[in-house]
């Protein structure tokens, strides 16, 4: 059989169709986590910690248990145990839970704001006034704040990002190659706290429905993890914990991972015998969900005169919590982005009084990037060549850090694309020089890359001879389109109209599949759909074949095409039949398809590759022969006032390879919050914590400063033309991350080119625009 996909006219795939369920988000028919209303609902809040190293001495509840309303509060000693901790080998293998500590477990204090007693109550008022009359004595130590701390002690780890990556990697003989290099250029880049602040807080509503089965409402960008961590934690089979997530109010990463709160929440419920509702505060959310760390970089980069890489040395310190060896991967997108044939990356970690840090937009590649592709331009000044002819010449035609040949790669278009539209022929090279008015004008660039991370996951659809179809897969949708793009995939791999098509998410009683993180969704259930819909018409080409009074009675499969909603025989399109009439004379009210979809490794391609030859796989293409990447390119402008050092970001100009694209004005919108997202992180984002109390300092969105619209100037995204044949069953590739890769080193370098002066430490405030020395 070889089907044929969404290319004939009134195909919707990649159509910017309006989102399905806009209408139900602003008109408030979307539940999200903590609007279900159950019958018995009860309101947990969290009494926390003002140190950040100590250990209880005694805590004294009996004022808030007296108070109305209040039905329990809950400490260390009397909270239902769980059957497993994530502080042993055991408990860390089977949860997903990031930090290898679980509060309420014990008297100890390790990082400030920790739970120390939950207070549940009728109402949200009487729960949160009863947790301020929660009273606890506490032996007080003596904390440490960040890695620079002249008491910490940094080590090596082994493994970084959860285990993902080696601390210490090396390839080429790097130190050699640059101890040799004609151009021998050394740069320190800083990078504050980042909190990940979506805005809809971590929330949980709970509810055991009986002894033995537990459903949690729960703001989770991965229902399956969260699932098998509830499983394991609370020591009931995987099948009797149900997780919904219907919507999902932003997450960045932060919503990727089982926090301490669900957990709590989820023992509250058992304890009191009814449904317990918790939801994070805004200070809480800096507190209880993790953060991008704080950390330094220091890129040794080596070159020939005419700026040709020789070796690239990159070492990163950051801080992590008192059980954990959390660090963003940085060194991996320094080591992939150009032709390098000699590098090396160490990591350094210190441990600290503050919670495990977790990943968020891009974690390492975003970071990464700042280093590197500042960096880069430093070698373009320093041969005296254009920022992207620099890049030009250490084009990487293969993936130096594996040796494998890219599976699809269109960064020359992004290159060539991005410079039309940002006018980059008439940006002056000599930094310094542009003027208008009283501000000095810079343009800047920066390469953007995400890598494939491979996944799979299933989805069942279910086509009904009234002319509908219900399809079904346990992703979740974070806001950025899941139910629109596969709705616009269902509709025509089924060839029915879009409105006849329901596309249901966020149940781990629904086919599971990856979460929304790693920009996977969308590569991995458009691969499942597809493939679940295609499983459809092979059945339903089976029972044409074998029914006597069908058109297509004794044709082969494999002659057999389909087409919006219609069997007919390849070689006499003419000759066929409507699914509905076979359906009908078949006496069948519906037909159910299920499959698996890949992402990445283990994807086999049909024929010719192309998504419309999916229905016959033949030849395997695995990950290991190819280096998957979304590719692209950052151009802005800036203003920066010369007397008062601030910075804004006048024009923006991004320019995508990312295979496919599912919906033209999802995609865009994709894009666009991404570099949003990263022009917030370079001009202003800062957490800081008090380096003798280790207390954040600044844990609410009055001084924790993020773009609003008046900093944000119109935005141009374009995707390039890009065939994958090699990534998945429609040739999609992720696009959630690729739009904050680069974005900090494109203003900077854009500030570079506006001031003569090299930023490198975050965020670029007037201060340090103000102080900056000018670069010869």
């Amino acid at each position: 059989m070889d089907p044929q996909f969404s290319e004939q006219p009134g195909g919707v795939v990649g159509k910017p169709i309006v989102r399905v369920d806009g209408r139900d988000k602003v008109t408030g028919k979307a539940k999200y986590s903590a609007e279900f209303p159950l019958p018995g609902l009860t309101y947990g809040v969290l009494a926390t910690s003002p140190i950040a190293k100590g250990k209880i001495l005694s805590i004294e509840t009996a004022a808030a248990a007296r108070e109305p309303g209040v039905i329990a509060v809950l400490t260390h000693q009397n909270l239902p145990k769980l059957a497993v901790t994530p502080d042993t080998p055991e408990g860390k293998k089977k949860t997903s839970a990031p930090m290898g500590f679980m509060p309420l477990t014990g008297d100890e204090i390790f990082y400030a704001a920790q739970p120390v007693a939950m207070v549940v109550a009728d109402t949200l008022e009487h729960a949160t006034h009863a947790a301020t009359l929660v009273k606890v004595t506490y032996q007080k130590g003596e904390p440490i704040a960040y890695f620079t701390d002249p008491r910490a002690q940094l080590f090596d780890p082994q493994k970084v990002q959860d285990g993902k990556t080696d601390g210490h990697t090396q390839r080429g003989g790097a130190q050699a190659a640059f101890d040799k290099s004609a151009i021998q250029l050394t740069a320190t880049y800083h990078h504050p706290v980042h909190n990940h602040n979506p805005m809809e807080p971590g929330s949980t509503t709970a509810v055991w429905d009986a002894p033995d089965r537990l459903t949690v409402y729960e703001s989770s960008q991965g229902i399956t993890r969260t699932q098998k961590t509830l499983a394991a934690m609370t020591g009931l089979p995987q099948e009797q914990v149900r997780v919904i997530t219907k919507f999902i109010g932003g997450g960045f990463g932060c919503k990727g991972s089982t926090w301490p709160h669900t957990i709590l929440t989820v023992q509250a419920a058992k304890a009191v015998g009814r449904p317990v509702k918790l939801m994070l505060t805004r200070p809480q959310m800096f507190t209880s969900m993790g953060q991008r760390e704080d950390q330094q970089q220091t890129v040794r980069l080596g070159a020939t005169a005419d700026g040709k890489l020789t070796a690239l040395l990159h070492t990163k310190k950051s801080t992590t919590s008192p059980w954990d060896d959390y660090a963003e991967s940085n060194s991996k997108i320094v080591d992939m982005l150009y032709a390098t044939p000699a590098f090396e990356a160490q990591y350094e970690l210190a441990r600290a009084n503050v919670m495990t840090a977790t990943f968020m937009r891009a974690p390492g590649e975003a970071p990464g990037s700042f280093a590197i592709e500042s960096s880069m331009d430093d070698l373009a000044h320093k041969v005296g060549v254009d920022p992207i002819e620099i890049r030009l010449r250490n084009y990487a035609d293969h993936d130096y850090s594996t040796g494998q040949p890219w599976s699809s790669k269109s960064l020359k278009q992004c290159y060539a694309r991005g410079a039309e539209l940002i006018g980059w022929s008439k940006r002056n090279p000599t930094p310094g020089q542009t003027r208008d008015g009283r501000y000095l004008v810079g343009i800047g660039m920066a390469t953007a890359s995400y890598p494939v991370h491979s996944t799979k996951g299933t989805a069942r659809a279910r086509l009904y001879a009234d002319g509908h179809a219900v399809v079904q897969a346990g992703a979740t949708d974070l806001g950025t389109g899941t139910y629109t793009v596969m709705t616009q995939v269902a509709a025509d791999s089924l060839g029915l109209p879009l409105e006849k098509v329901r596309f249901e998410l966020g149940d781990t009683q629904f086919p599971s599949t990856t979460g929304s993180g790693g920009s996977t969704a969308a590569g991995t259930v458009s691969s499942s759909v597809f493939l679940a819909c295609n499983d459809v018409w092979q059945k339903l080409i089976k029972i044409a074949v074998a029914d006597k009074k069908s058109p297509l009675h004794r044709a082969q499969p494999d002659e057999v095409g389909v087409e919006k909603g219609r069997l007919f025989l390849k070689k006499h399109p003419n000759k066929g039949e409507s699914y509905a009439d076979l359906m009908h004379r078949a006496e069948m009210s519906d037909i159910e398809g299920m499959a698996e979809g890949k992402y990445g490794a283990g994807y086999e391609t049909g024929r010719s590759g192309s998504p419309a030859d999916t229905g016959n796989q033949g030849s395997k293409q695995p990950e290991a022969e190819h280096s998957m990447h979304s590719f692209g390119a950052h151009f802005c402008e800036v203003r920066v006032d010369a007397d008062l050092g601030t910075v804004r970001v006048s024009k923006w100009v991004s320019v995508i390879g990312a295979g496919r694209i599912l919906n033209a004005q999802t995609a865009r919108s994709q894009i666009l919050g991404g570099a949003i997202f990263g022009i917030g992180s370079v001009l202003m984002e800062d957490t800081r914590r008090d380096p003798h109390l280790a207390r954040y300092t600044n844990a609410d969105l009055a001084s924790y400063h993020i773009p609003v619209n008046a900093d944000i100037p119109d935005m141009t995204v374009e995707f390039v033309d890009e065939h994958d044949p090699y990534i998945n069953a429609m040739g999609v590739k992720g696009i959630g991350e690729v739009g904050i890769v680069g974005v900090a080193a494109a203003v900077a370098n854009a500030v570079f080119n506006a001031t003569g002066k090299r930023l490198r430490e975050l965020p670029l405030t007037p201060d340090k625009v103000l102080t900056g020395e000018v670069v010869s």
